[in-house]
């Protein structure tokens, strides 16, 4: 048996998601950065690695209050493992903006590792992901926004 339960790492990883979908919503990050520890690792494979609860939270702030992060407001889960044993949580994740104006949907996935120390708290997050699709899908969304936003600005066709 690991040193933490396998119902207390769900619990955990509940919390953690539900963490990300408010701070994406309303902009605030600072409960998400709270739940790490204050020695946390966080690797970023685009952005670098962040040492510590701090710079995890003034990156995390600074990155997803710059347009066009902003946008992405939902990060949906599609499975996850759990290492009960270890202590070790293993996540596809999608990255997806909001919606555009037209149901579609804009979203590119990354896996995340996540390490639990304890008492509420994450002692590692690696997202692993690959940034020219991550780009790609960005760009995507913004061509797709303004086309939708070009349309709307079109006069009406005579009938």
């Amino acid at each position: 048996m690991g040193r933490w339960s396998r119902e207390e790492l769900e619990t955990e990883f509940d919390l953690y998601k539900g963490r990300a979908l408010r701070a994406a919503t309303s902009g605030d990050w600072r409960a998400w950065a709270d739940q790490f520890t204050e020695d946390a690792t966080y690797i970023e494979h685009h952005f670098g690695t962040f040492g510590g609860r701090e710079a995890i939270y003034r990156w995390i702030q600074s990155t997803m209050s710059e347009w066009p992060n902003k946008e992405m407001t939902f990060f949906p889960v599609d499975w996850h493992v759990i290492d009960e044993d270890r202590g070790w949580v293993i996540f596809k994740v999608q990255n997806r903006f909001g919606d555009p104006g037209d149901g579609s949907v804009h979203q590119e996935y990354n896996i995340s590792i996540l390490h639990y120390a304890g008492q509420g708290l994450w002692s590692y997050e690696e997202d692993i992901y690959n940034p020219a699709k991550m780009g790609e899908m960005v760009m995507q969304y913004l061509a797709h926004k303004k086309a939708l936003s070009a349309d709307d600005e079109k006069p009406a066709e005579p009938r």
